[in-house]
């Protein structure tokens, strides 16, 4: 499935260096569009357009740049994002170009989907995977299905995750992603070490 990229509109900038502390309290964020096969670019834009932009990518959706008063369009992912340690608000985005057609390594997150079985606890071991792709096949998300699993415990490895066509796994396919295993609850689970430090009293009066 291809991933709907995200558009970004932006303008050229001319106030470089310290002065870009008058863009900032303006309202608006520059930023830096670099890659193989283009030149650098100093670009601004509107600091609401761009938290959005950024929401929507999620770090792996790409976003597509256009250029006020330019034709053509350009694909790229964020690379860099400064933000200020106080008031929280954006200091300066790095952009990179990428091509459609190029593969790249991107970090999906992981989400956790129905129900596991009752009398079970579900513990998350791992919250993304390193898949590798085009650019425009990344998935948003990957799901685990806890509806699925067998009620007596099991594990998922991160080779057991269904990916889109295209996408290729980087991380460790043996890795445990999601383990469920049987809730024991309290009193069983004191009952246990009891029951084991007595077996080993009479180990030792033998």
């Amino acid at each position: 499935m291809t991933t709907e990229a995200v558009k970004l509109e932006v303008q050229p900038r001319t106030i470089l260096g310290k002065k870009v502390s008058q863009l900032r309290r303006a309202g608006i964020v520059p930023v830096h569009l670099y890659g193989p096969g283009i030149d650098s670019r100093s670009l601004q834009c509107e600091q609401r357009a761009v938290l959005r932009a950024l929401a929507q990518s999620g770090g792996n959706t790409p976003i597509v740049v256009n250029v006020e008063g330019e034709s053509g369009e350009q694909l790229t992912v964020p690379r860099e994002v400064q933000w200020h340690p106080v008031r929280g608000n954006i200091l300066h985005v790095d952009l990179l170009a990428v091509s459609s057609t190029q593969t790249m390594a991107a970090q999906v997150p992981i989400t956790l989907e129905g129900d596991a079985p009752t009398g079970t606890l579900v513990t998350q071991l791992i919250r993304e995977l390193t898949v590798e792709a085009r650019p425009l096949d990344i998935p948003g998300e990957v799901v685990v299905d806890l509806g699925g699993m067998n009620p007596e415990g099991g594990s998922v490895r991160a080779a057991d995750i269904a990916l889109p066509a295209g996408v290729t796994l980087i991380t460790d396919g043996e890795e445990i992603a999601v383990r469920v295993e049987l809730d024991r609850g309290p009193e069983e689970a004191e009952e246990a070490p009891a029951a084991e430090q007595g077996g080993a009293e009479a180990e030792e009066s033998e």
